[in-house]
């Protein structure tokens, strides 16, 4: 299992390198909200409509620099550590790690802000609690944007028919093994995610103080096990506008699960796919994904504000 496990981790390794202010943690101010008792670590920068952005495995709120830099002119960007990773509360037990309990973590924060709805953005397993957020609470979701990360309804399809997305998710089937926390360590998971001398020290430091037991009960309680079935059933559709970006070279998401999204949103969808950005397609395609949310956020508030004239 540990060859099998490197070997997942070395095919999967997508970011390039990467420069960045040094100052950015001095640009942020911290925060924490409580749900039921979890304290939930959060960073704010800028002023104007809320956005909450929600990070994936392995990753921290620094996964959102990029966005930061680009849109905190406009938005109160407020990224938060999911629970378990870098500065948040790391609860023992892996029923600690369910979608409901995630989805009110991010509640928390958004209540935190004094607001009782924000602009949802998320990548990898954040974008799996965004998603549900959207179905589940639509209450809290202004508009919803996700990287990386298919409907669920998608990822389940594919799971259950597609040979190529079982063999993509054979780190997950890995992941959910008892004890496979132990076969990883703070600096293979850095190492995975950024390769630039200042970011790879960020996240060695976040991952070290992070609970790697934690980080995969993600897998453990949410992701689908063998043998894969689809699942049919019916599912509230998301209400709020979509906008959805795919890095096409992604090794662990095959691409097909983005078949039928519209079928599963009542608003528009709006599907950006980046051929050469791979997972991390907010960092691979960092311009694109921050120039096209700047514009399409733009365009549904200017929506938004003549409808109300």
């Amino acid at each position: 299992m540990k060859r099998r496990v490197g070997c997942m981790l070395a095919a999967l390794l997508l970011c390039g390198p990467f420069s960045f202010g040094e100052d950015l943690m001095d640009q942020v101010q911290e925060g924490y909200a409580d749900n039921a008792g979890v304290k939930i670590h959060y960073v704010t920068r800028g002023q104007g409509p809320l956005m909450v952005l929600i990070h994936g495995f392995p990753d921290f709120w620094y996964s959102w620099r990029y966005q930061m830099e680009a849109l905190s002119d406009s938005y109160k960007m407020v990224a938060l550590d999911l629970r378990g990773y870098n500065k948040s509360d790391k609860p023992k037990g892996q029923e600690n790690y369910g979608i409901a309990a995630l989805m009110g973590d991010v509640e928390a924060v958004i209540k935190a802000q004094g607001a009782d709805k924000a602009i949802v953005v998320g990548h990898d397993w954040g974008g799996y609690v965004a998603w549900s957020l959207a179905i589940y609470k639509p209450e809290l979701v202004d508009r919803l944007i996700v990287c990386n990360l298919p409907h669920p309804k998608g990822l389940s399809r594919e799971l259950a028919h597609n040979p190529e997305q079982q063999a993509n998710s054979a780190y997950a089937r890995n992941f959910q093994k008892p004890d496979a926390h132990k076969l990883l360590t703070p600096d293979m998971l850095a190492a995975f995610v950024a390769k630039d001398p200042g970011a790879l020290a960020r996240y060695k430091e976040a991952f070290a103080a992070s609970d790697l037991e934690a980080m995969l009960n993600y897998y453990k309680q949410n992701y689908p096990r063998e043998p894969y079935v689809e699942d049919t059933r019916d599912m509230p559709k998301v209400k709020a506008p979509v906008l959805l970006f795919h890095g096409l070279k992604d090794q662990a998401l095959h691409r097909n699960a983005l078949n039928g999204t519209w079928d599963w949103v009542e608003s528009d969808l709006t599907l950006v796919t980046a051929p050469n950005a791979n997972h991390w397609v907010h960092h691979d395609a960092a311009d694109l994904v921050s120039e096209t949310m700047r514009d399409w956020l733009r365009r549904h508030a200017e929506t938004t504000a003549a409808g109300a004239e």
